[in-house]
């Protein structure tokens, strides 16, 4: 499987593949390089709706300029504990950061989630981000207060009275419901429409439509989450011991 940058004909084949539908997976198999790879070169240079061959080859060109040969400088790795491969979990952070952000969320966002997801503790100060990341306690800022608005985060003063951000089990069921909630709004501002443009236009079935549509949604969405709120609090199970001996009486 090759290495090193994509070529400026590897991204035109990226291009044509983003232009037949095709998934970033087929794309990385025809190129023979990682999806992950495909995934980051389209989500960096636009997404797949507005990615251009010539644009992103000649971005890349600029920052590797602007770096120069002794930037070297980039997010600072944390100790790895459990025997972790560094470079495996750096590799990885990227994935994540890379899928955070094909769901919708900036990437500044994205990379401190990824941190905090992906840290034993579950919790960082912002110094620890901003020094893991390698941008200003400012980008960190504004990334948490995305966060803490979409219910994925929380803060705790810490002992030394430092803002400590976290995340918990109890986090992924809260945005699920915030999430229900935001649907609800929506479901009465488009009866709202309803009653403005009269129940009998097709303006007004089509507003009621959506409705119902998502007031179904959100009850499913609200029922599944209490159904399966306890996995969160899951402790996983060692794996079987399969070379213990079983007892005499057994």
């Amino acid at each position: 499987m090759p290495g090193g940058r994509l070529t400026q004909s590897e991204r035109r084949q990226i291009a044509l593949g983003l232009a037949d539908s095709l998934a970033y997976a087929e794309i990385a198999r025809r190129l023979q390089r990682p999806t992950s790879t495909v995934t980051r070169e389209v989500m960096r240079n636009g997404g797949p709706s507005a990615y251009r061959a010539d644009l992103a080859h000649r971005a890349t060109e600029q920052r590797a300029r602007r770096r120069g040969p002794a930037a070297s400088r980039g997010p600072q790795p944390f100790p790895q504990p459990h025997g972790r491969d560094a470079g495996a979990v750096a590799a990885y952070e990227e994935t994540l950061t890379t899928v955070l952000m094909g769901s919708g969320l900036p990437k500044m966002t994205a990379r401190v989630l990824t941190c905090l997801f992906t840290t034993d503790a579950g919790s960082l100060t912002a110094s620890q981000l901003a020094a893991h990341l390698n941008v200003s306690p400012a980008s960190i800022s504004k990334a948490i207060a995305f966060l803490e608005g979409q219910s994925l985060v929380r803060r705790e003063r810490d002992e030394r009275r430092r803002d400590r951000y976290i995340v918990d089990d109890e986090l992924f069921y809260q945005a699920t419901l915030a999430s229900a909630r935001a649907n609800d709004q929506l479901v009465a501002t488009a009866r709202q429409g309803v009653a403005v443009l009269g129940s009998d236009t097709p303006a007004a079935a089509r507003l009621e439509n959506i409705a119902r549509f998502l007031d179904y949604i959100s009850d499913s969405i609200t029922r599944a989450a209490e159904q399966a709120r306890q996995v969160l609090h899951t402790t996983p199970r060692p794996p079987a011991d399969h070379t213990a001996q079983p007892h005499p009486h057994d």
